[in-house]
């Protein structure tokens, strides 16, 4: 069976450091890199053209495409088709219920992972990297919120709260829990 990570939480939740303690962990589990129409930054998108991303929505292979920061995102069916089939496991970053819903599309055995910190947390981090647009992500963290009070039903297999835990505990039970191992609300390295 495929097997796929989505780590789903507000901006600075520690996605992208989580995701990096994860890939030392196991070679198995790669990145992957959204679609990315627009400005700003590069690391861990793969950037393409307006045409090149209608092309592929036209085509169908868009999975799931949002908007935010002035740029388009999406992911594609055949590059998440091409890591499964070789025996990775995909880590995909999620900020929406709606991108969420779109990964049962398809087929594979996604592991759902809810990365949240508090708002003053997400302020903090976004300072710290030098985030330009700090106020912005403060207004998607909200967002964020809002969308995880108006969907109560999604189940996530993890939950972790990274402002609690540090990453590479967050990495081992995201682990743990792919194996097939358990599940459940993590605090603190423990359950809770």
């Amino acid at each position: 069976m495929r097997r796929a990570v989505a780590l789903y939480g507000p901006p600075a939740s520690g996605k992208d450091t989580v995701t990096a303690e994860l890939l030392k962990l196991d070679d198995r589990f790669v990145l992957y890199q959204r679609l990315k129409v627009g400005a700003g930054r590069s690391a861990g998108y793969r950037l393409v053209s307006p045409e090149r991303f209608r092309e592929l929505e036209e085509a169908g292979e868009i999975l799931y495409r949002n908007e935010r920061y002035g740029n388009v995102y999406g992911i594609d069916r055949q590059t998440l088709d091409a890591l499964t089939v070789a025996g990775c496991i995909p880590v995909v970053h999620i900020g929406q219920a709606a991108g969420l819903a779109a990964m049962d599309g398809f087929p594979a055995r996604w592991l759902r992972v809810l990365l949240w910190c508090e708002r003053v947390t997400t302020e903090r981090r976004s300072a710290a990297r030098g985030d330009g647009d700090t106020a912005m992500r403060l207004a998607v963290w909200e967002e964020t919120k809002q969308d995880l009070d108006l969907h109560p039903d999604i189940l996530f297999d993890v939950k972790i709260q990274t402002d609690q835990v540090a990453a590479i505990d967050a990495a081992q039970t995201i682990h743990h829990a792919a194996a097939g191992a358990t599940s459940g609300d993590f605090k603190f390295g423990t359950k809770g």
